[in-house]
């Protein structure tokens, strides 16, 4: 089973990409905004640049236990093992977070689905370690088309800018190398090819 992060300057475009990426491959789309906003994993609101305090540490954790439960369901099958049943699987989370939300019926549905990976979608996937993910993908653009794209969402100048300033100083792609991740760069400010990326990272 492979784990594919994709990150980004908000507005490079990772959730096109993983979005797209996850339904060539039949892969499970991971949303991280709707788990940071499930499992209640903001620590606050920074009223200046209009966003969500995150704290990554149990970020890390929940999208490990994530990793983990589709690696129970996935991982066996992709090896020729028989999975695990529905009643065995739910018995096996113990983890303090998806066991909570995670049930029999979504395990079904997983697994005949038959979906062979995941791909994780946010700004902050890149902070997982290393051995966890497979391939950390990074969104890419063009400083003028960004700037577009981020007015078009109405951000503030002060966080466009800022915005602007990480996509020049390359910060997502140096975060993930400091982690040392397999690092995959796709520029976004024109399009991109699905089925060429798709191949390119073995699907």
């Amino acid at each position: 089973m492979k784990v594919i992060a994709v990150t980004g300057v908000p507005g490079t475009g990772k959730t096109t990409i993983a979005k797209k990426l996850a339904k060539r491959l039949n892969y499970y789309y991971v949303d991280v905004n709707k788990i940071i906003k499930k499992y209640k994993l903001s620590e606050g609101f920074d009223r200046k640049r209009r966003t969500k305090v995150v704290d990554i540490k149990r970020l890390n954790k929940v999208l490990i236990d994530y990793v983990d439960f589709f690696k129970n369901i996935i991982g066996r099958e992709n090896i020729g093992m028989r999975p695990m049943s529905s009643a065995t699987i739910t018995k096996t989370l113990t983890k303090q977070y998806i066991k909570k939300t995670i049930n029999k019926k979504f395990i079904k549905k997983i697994q005949n689905q038959k979906i062979k990976g995941i791909a994780i979608d946010s700004h902050l996937s890149h902070y997982l370690p290393k051995k966890y993910v497979d391939l950390v993908i990074v969104a890419k653009c063009d400083i003028k088309e960004l700037n577009k794209r981020l007015k078009k969402r109405k951000y503030l100048k002060n966080k466009i800018q800022e915005n602007i300033q990480a996509e020049i100083f390359d910060v997502c792609y140096d975060e993930a190398s400091e982690r040392k991740h397999n690092i995959l760069k796709i520029d976004t400010s024109k399009g991109f090819n699905i089925n060429r990326l798709a191949i390119q990272i073995g699907g």
